[in-house]
């Protein structure tokens, strides 16, 4: 029965692989989904069955774990179900959390079972408890601030505090195993519970709201960190890879995120942005051109080649379907239509490729920043959705702005450009946008589903 369930568990670990591989490509991404929760159902089977073959079980531990199986399916269910896609988010912060949360817990209830482990598998339980503690608390914060019921909190006392938690951490287990400290497994490990949660919270709060993608992420990958350390100390070679996979994974996209934004990591975590490199002066006066729905319209009809970049504003608004009845109209008049898609549009990666997809958007018209680049100036026209810093030049032009050096969309290379905002409000990273003084860029003011309204209702008289 041993060699079967180890054959199940590559098995499954085969199918976290596949499906991690699609997920890299937006046209795969739902069957990975699939894959990779076939396998992670494959391991559950496994475990039970490897637990449990001949021996007597209780029906009270039976039902205990299917109950707890289905409440979980349904629950999670219908969170899934009922949540916007403006939401999405805030949902996988909460999912996030449960996992640290599992973790923490395991690492609890390993302590209370062996009251005298060996030095080794003590460093596992704490490092276990304290990553998986941290992550819990921490993507509670997160999805406090993304749901805008938490206000970032920069203050001395935070970073001088988690510092000396970082500290604790550290020499707390050292000073146990040492015999330094009362023998009491028990008492420290739940102090160190305490610790970890206390730390979650302040590692998230001076974090920008706008930078909650990068702090999902990252805390994702701690909870797979705390899942294969669990692993190591239950000796559970699913465990292990399943955790390692998610670790990874979170710290590469981690990285990738803040390359797409040209930020270090230490500056999101510290929640601050790049010091101007020289003097700055007074924000340059840019000359506003303003068009109508019928103007935007009458430049859609003449166009052959027509680029929409999606930002938050677009989920915001809930557009997704009305560009996508824009998008139709322009191809009934043989109008060649992409999407081009910046890495950190939106509140998380893929937010925008996900929101597209709900409106039935087809795979193919979905276009990477980096692979049309250098060929922006083949479009006629340009339609900037609740974009702000990723179509903003001055990452190109200004040595002195905040975001000079981030990659963005060459948008002010198409021949022309219309930017549809509610307002005159700037970009997360508070800077002003220099394109919408370009001679080529026009303004047009109205939440997106108005405009996109609008703009169709226009076209379909022309």
């Amino acid at each position: 029965m041993e060699a079967l369930v180890h054959l199940a568990y590559l098995v499954a670990m085969l199918g976290f692989v596949l499906g991690l591989k699609f997920l890299s490509s937006p046209s795969r991404a739902k069957n990975g989904n699939l894959i990779a929760a076939g396998g992670m159902a494959l391991a559950v089977i496994a475990t039970l069955v490897g637990q449990f073959y001949g021996v007597e079980i209780s029906i009270l531990k039976i039902s205990l774990i299917f109950g707890a199986i289905i409440a979980g399916y349904l629950v999670g269910k219908r969170m899934s179900d009922r949540v916007e896609m403006t939401e999405m988010p805030q949902l996988i912060s909460f999912f996030n959390a449960m996992g640290g949360g599992c973790a923490m817990l395991l690492a609890v209830i390993e302590s209370r079972i062996d009251a005298t482990p060996p030095a080794s598998s003590l460093s596992l339980l704490w490092a276990g408890l304290i990553i998986g503690a941290a992550s819990f608390s921490g993507s509670i914060v997160a999805y406090r601030k993304l749901s805008g019921k938490q206000k970032d909190k920069k203050a001395a006392w935070i970073m001088w505090t988690s510092r000396l938690l970082l500290l604790v951490f550290i020499a707390a287990p050292i000073l146990y195993i040492n015999g330094i400290l009362p023998q009491e497994l028990e008492l420290l490990t739940y102090a160190l519970l305490v610790l970890g949660l206390v730390y979650g919270v302040i590692f998230v709060l001076p974090i920008g709201g706008a930078d909650m993608p990068v702090v999902i992420s990252l805390l994702n990958s701690l909870t797979g960190v705390a899942t294969a350390l669990a692993g190591i100390l239950y000796k559970n070679n699913i465990m292990i890879a399943g955790g390692i996979f998610v670790g990874a994974a979170g710290v590469l996209l981690t990285l990738l995120m803040c390359q797409a934004m040209n930020r270090s990591l230490f500056a999101v975590i510290g929640g601050k942005f790049k010091a101007s490199k020289g003097p700055v002066g007074e924000e340059e006066e840019i000359e506003i051109k303003t068009t109508s729905f019928g103007e935007v319209a009458t430049k859609l009809a003449f166009a052959q080649k027509v680029a929409i970049i999606p930002g938050y504003g677009l989920a915001v608004a809930q557009a997704q379907h009305l560009c996508k009845q824009l998008q139709s109209l322009l191809e009934n008049k043989d109008t060649v239509v992409h999407y081009i898609i910046h890495p950190v549009a939106g509140r998380m990666p893929g937010h925008m490729n996900v929101l597209l997809a709900e409106a039935d958007v087809h795979y193919d018209i979905l276009k990477e920043m980096d692979a049309v680049n250098d060929e922006m100036n083949s479009y006629d026209l340009a339609i900037i959705i609740g974009a702000n810093d990723v179509v903003n030049p001055a990452a190109e032009t200004d040595e002195h702005s905040p975001i000079y050096g981030m990659p963005i969309i060459r948008a002010y290379n198409c021949r022309e450009v219309v930017v549809i905002k509610r307002g005159m409000a700037k970009g997360y990273a508070g800077v002003e946008n220099k394109l919408f003084g370009y001679d080529n860029c026009q303004l047009l003011f109205a939440d997106a589903k108005d405009a996109l309204t609008g703009i169709t209702n226009e076209l379909k008289v022309l």
